[in-house]
């Protein structure tokens, strides 16, 4: 599993013309799941993601986390995290989990995200799988984490 974390003060994502999904302070997350990614995987990565201190406390530390902020989280499945450029000027995607069992760890990953954060008080979005998405956001900091 790869990922891509970042702090945003907000964030809009659109598919096929029409807004789906809106994010407050919180995190924009480019998930790609890989062939070998198991549900164990997910629930860790979810586990670290909601509880990561990336957000800064009053001294300005970054200590808290999303949870302590009860801010937003909205996911993005992205495959092409998963691509190896090692080889020639293609990427190639074939490390990338096939898109049924993709969808199936993707909702997964947002069922258990939406768990973890459910007493917190913020709220998870996702884009929709497989679709051609535009997503608007505006950083915070920028805060950058590849998982």
């Amino acid at each position: 599993m790869k990922a891509v974390i970042q702090r945003v003060e907000n964030a809009k994502l659109t598919a096929d013309g029409e807004c789906v999904a809106t994010s407050g302070r919180g995190l924009v997350v480019y998930v790609g799941i890989e062939q070998c990614d198991t549900e164990k995987n997910i629930v860790a990565f979810a586990q670290k993601l909601v509880a990561m201190r990336i957000f800064s406390d009053g001294e300005g530390k970054m200590n808290l986390s999303v949870s302590d902020i009860r801010g937003d989280i909205m996911l993005v499945s992205n495959f092409t995290l998963c691509a190896d450029i090692s080889h020639g000027n293609r990427p190639s995607f074939t490390g990338a989990m096939k898109p049924r069992a993709a969808r199936e760890m993707f909702g997964y990953c947002v069922g258990t995200v939406t768990d973890l954060l459910r007493n917190c008080g913020g709220n998870v979005s996702c884009g929709v799988f497989g679709a051609d998405m535009k997503i608007e956001q505006v950083n915070d900091g920028p805060v950058t984490i590849i998982y």
